[in-house]
């Protein structure tokens, strides 16, 4: 993975879920949510699925996310499926909580068995809003057993303009 995206992934990470107002383990101690599911969306002024300098994230982005989450452990025979629209925030980054499910943790059951995907449904952005990586499966998955919290990472998902800036990328196209 290009070390610009993990880095935005990461950053991403902490401004959605310690800057968004209460914390994401208090969250998890209070029953409110133990899984996590995020990602985000920018566009790609270049065209080369890359974040570059003249790259920005994109607020109002419509994503579509489908998940299945499945024990299988020989005690739990849990299986959950669900699929949700989410709205990116300011920073371009999306998340849907999950409210805990009884018999299931995450963070303890190894044997928990999950996929997400996340699909573009249209940009927040008139001038970028051609779809470019418009759905992704790869994750990152960060789990505490002392908070019973998984968080799912989600791969970004980019928007390209209709034309590509010569003058900002170069003739180049990839």
């Amino acid at each position: 993975m290009n070390s610009v995206i993990l880095f935005l992934i990461s950053s991403m990470f902490f401004q959605s879920v310690f800057l968004g107002g209460e914390s994401a383990r208090a969250k998890a101690v209070k029953g409110n949510s133990q899984i996590i599911v995020m990602g985000l969306v920018y566009c790609d002024i270049c065209s080369n699925n890359t974040f570059s300098t003249h790259s920005y994230f994109i607020p109002g982005a419509e994503v579509r996310i489908d998940c299945m989450f499945k024990a299988v452990s020989p005690r739990i025979a849990e299986h959950i499926s669900f699929s949700a629209n989410r709205t990116t925030n300011r920073y371009g980054v999306y998340k849907l909580e999950i409210p805990s499910v009884e018999g299931i943790k995450c963070a303890e059951d190894s044997a928990i068995v999950s996929s997400c995907q996340a699909s573009l449904m249209w940009s927040g952005s008139p001038a970028c809003n051609v779809p470019g990586f418009k759905s992704t499966s790869d994750e990152i998955a960060v789990k505490s057993k002392q908070a019973n919290l998984c968080i799912y990472s989600l791969n970004a998902l980019n928007f390209r303009p209709s034309s590509r800036e010569i003058g900002l990328c170069g003739k180049k196209h990839v």
